[in-house]
């Protein structure tokens, strides 16, 4: 607790440098309480409403997430002990609310160690953006949070820790948030897949979550695939219907290259991408084989055969051949839809970059030849192999350091992301969304996203306004990359 204490100090210390309030009188004569042994809940709570304007008592949560370990079986026959999830028994729940309506969510923590959540993609306040010292003090075991937001985009994103991430991650905590649109566009289903590994031993208990040869390449992969937390789980359509099929790679490490193949026929079916990371594409497109790093998302519109009993499988490629996701079977009689019949996905609020009086930055990512990382309470791998333009992350500790560039609110940048590794880095920003400009390797689609999959040897710029105030960390999604250096924030003023 004497701990929490001083972070908490030094959090508030940091927040008077940003210039941003101080805590109030009442948050930390109840920090102080700690000391003492009080306990810190209502403290925190109170800290966090007061930060968004709101009191402890005025209202519920929409939701109240409460990260917990349980035993679970991912195999059958065999219980896995110790996964974590923000369920009560199973998987943590797909979140839904509204594009443009204003939402709550209380994190109480349930386990023996600090916490945060992380709303993967969302353009939020930044005091809510879940990153221990940067945005916010982390959450001890017992202790609430508030989280209060209102998204201003519709489209497939997730959320996640942000403290202890490899660990907490490699477990579980990893959930889908869906935001709706406000005019529904005329699927017949809507289903979401979640796309992550676990390592687990022979025995279906979790083994070391990385190994440091590695993390200093391209990440280590699980050992068990799963979808929704079962392996090759099997779900029931619609014959002749209109599905809207949202796949999110919540993995600390792999990237899937989607397929959907037509068992019968032998090929590829009618699945079109609609979206990529939250956005709707230029044009929909026809899915042949796309890839998706870990931390981004794909949203597929899929003409389900008009028989009964028809199977589709959703697989990711590989060298080593392709792996089965996840199966669709028809049911029922036909529908009869078509792709016509769909509305076309409107736009988010993202804005457009002024290219032509936009500041050019060079973000370098590379190998770093530091040896150890910082001790955080919210973890350390004990590793410091990346670095963005020279300078590795210290972790998740009081004092970062400096941003990697300082960007004016309202002003246009173009992001020149250089890849010297021969590793692929999904890139990931919080906070603000940007445009995929171009490649030295291949051609890009004018997508927006907020994470870039940046190929070995590979030079891309991106391009955004800087129209969220804060501090936005910018990050590697392969987790071990990002606890072992391949972290830096940019500060918006």
């Amino acid at each position: 607790m004497w701990l929490y204490y001083c972070e908490l100090v030094a959090f508030a210390i940091r927040k008077e440098s940003l210039g941003a309030p101080m805590l109030t009188r009442r948050e930390f004569v109840a920090a102080g309480a700690l000391g003492a042994g009080v306990a810190a809940s209502g403290a925190v709570l109170a800290g966090a409403l007061a930060a968004q304007g709101a009191k402890p008592d005025e209202a519920s949560a929409d939701v109240v997430l409460k990260p917990n370990r349980i035993d679970h079986a991912i195999h059958a026959g065999t219980t896995t002990r110790d996964m974590m999830s923000y369920g009560v028994d199973g998987p943590p729940p797909v979140l839904r609310m509204k594009q443009g309506e204003a939402f709550t969510a209380d994190l109480v923590n349930g386990l023996d160690e600090a916490t945060t959540i992380h709303w993967h993609g969302l353009r939020i306040p930044n005091a809510v953006d879940g990153v221990p010292f940067l945005t916010q003090p982390y959450v001890y075991k017992d202790e609430r949070f508030r989280y209060a937001f209102t998204p201003p985009d519709a489209g497939t994103f997730w959320y996640h820790p942000h403290c202890n991430t490899l660990e907490q991650m490699g477990r579980g905590l990893t959930g889908l948030l869906i935001v709706e649109e406000p005019e529904d566009p005329g699927f017949d289903q809507d289903l979401a897949l979640n796309l992550r590994d676990f390592r687990l031993g022979d025995d279906g208990q979790f083994i070391r979550q990385f190994k440091p040869r590695l993390a200093a390449r391209g990440g280590t992969l699980g050992t068990v695939m799963t979808t929704n937390w079962q392996v090759e789980p099997r779900y029931e359509v619609h014959s002749g219907g209109l599905l809207r099929l949202r796949l999110a790679a919540t993995d600390v490490t792999r990237i899937y290259r989607v397929s959907v193949v037509d068992e019968d026929a032998g090929d590829r079916t009618e699945a079109r991408v609609i979206a990529l990371d939250a956005n709707p594409v230029p044009a929909p497109f026809k899915l042949e084989v796309y890839p998706i790093g870990a931390g981004q998302r794909m949203d597929l519109a899929i003409r389900l055969p008009r028989e009964e009993g028809k199977v589709l499988r959703v697989e990711t490629q590989s060298g080593a051949g392709s792996r089965v996701l996840a199966t669709l079977i028809t049911k029922g009689p036909d529908l009869r839809r078509s792709f016509a019949e769909l509305k076309p996905l409107p736009p988010n609020p993202v804005m457009e970059p002024d290219l032509a009086n936009a500041t050019t930055l060079p973000f370098t990512f590379s190998w770093s030849a530091e040896k150890s990382g910082m001790e955080s309470i919210c973890g350390t791998l004990g590793y410091t192999f990346w670095a963005i333009n020279r300078v590795p992350w210290p972790g998740d500790v009081p004092d970062p350091g400096g941003p990697l560039a300082e960007l004016k609110l309202g002003q246009s940048y173009i992001f020149r992301l250089i890849n010297e590794t021969p590793n692929s880095h999904p890139i990931h920003l919080h906070g603000m969304s940007f445009k995929l400009l171009r490649s030295n390797k291949r051609q890009l689609l004018p997508l927006v996203s907020d994470t870039a999959l940046l190929l070995p040897q590979e030079t891309m710029e991106v391009a955004l306004v800087a129209d969220n105030p804060g501090d936005w960390v910018f990050h590697c999604h392969v987790i071990e990359h990002q606890k072992s250096g391949l972290t830096g924030y940019v500060k918006v003023v």
